[in-house]
């Protein structure tokens, strides 16, 4: 057997217990679609956390879970997977569909790149810019086929509005974006409504009131 995970390791576990309500002090109690809740360390900028990295197996399994079952509508053939975080959801999720494999896009150039499939990309949790690649050899892979971007979290939508720069630039549009968690709304206004975003959960901004977090 595993050995029992620390009380204050965060994603390790969910509980079933009720949703104590707000005021939160350091965690947010995000609800999962079998109705326990995955409590989730509440961020200085007002934002409950995610790192799928750092997630145990039973926690990873059960989102990549959720989200391949949310994914069926959307008839995907194909995960293009974004990086890092995106990566660990992305190839358990793909394989839940039954897909014979994944396409992972990336931050580092191989020497048979190309700059063409190559796009800019900035996210919250990071304060560089770097570039997000695509393999040419992957093309034939993603070719006329129902294509699914897959990330850990949608927050201001940077990262997955690269993906879908890094689609447009091999000719492709993503059947939808799918993600563990939609954290806040503030990447809605720009982004396309006619691309559908699903969820295992979401979360929303969060702010301090009489020394408690409370959903903003």
């Amino acid at each position: 057997m595993p050995p029992e995970p620390a009380r204050d390791d965060p994603w390790q576990g969910f509980d079933p217990a009720p949703d104590p309500g707000p005021p939160f002090a350091t965690r947010y109690p995000a609800r999962m679609p079998d109705g326990s809740f995955l409590h989730l360390p509440i961020r200085p900028i007002g934002v409950a956390g995610l790192i799928a990295t750092q997630a145990s197996f039973t926690v990873v399994h059960a989102l990549s879970g959720w989200m391949a079952d949310l994914a069926r509508k959307l008839r995907p053939e194909i995960v293009l997977g974004l990086p890092t975080l995106g990566h660990v959801l992305a190839a358990p999720m793909a394989e839940r569909l039954g897909h014979a494999n994944w396409v992972a896009a990336g931050y580092s150039r191989k020497l048979w790149y190309e700059e063409a499939l190559s796009v800019p990309m900035r996210s919250i949790t990071t304060t560089a810019e770097r570039r997000l690649w695509l393999d040419p050899r992957m093309l034939p892979r993603l070719a006329a086929r129902r294509v699914l971007l897959v990330d850990d979290v949608v927050s201001s939508g940077a990262s997955a509005q690269a993906g879908l720069a890094l689609l447009a630039a091999a000719g492709m549009r993503p059947v939808g974006l799918c993600v563990a968690m939609i954290q806040t709304r503030a990447w809605a206004p720009a982004w396309p409504a006619e691309i559908p975003v699903i969820a295992a959960c979401e979360t929303p901004a969060l702010e301090i009131r009489n020394g408690g977090w409370f959903p903003a």
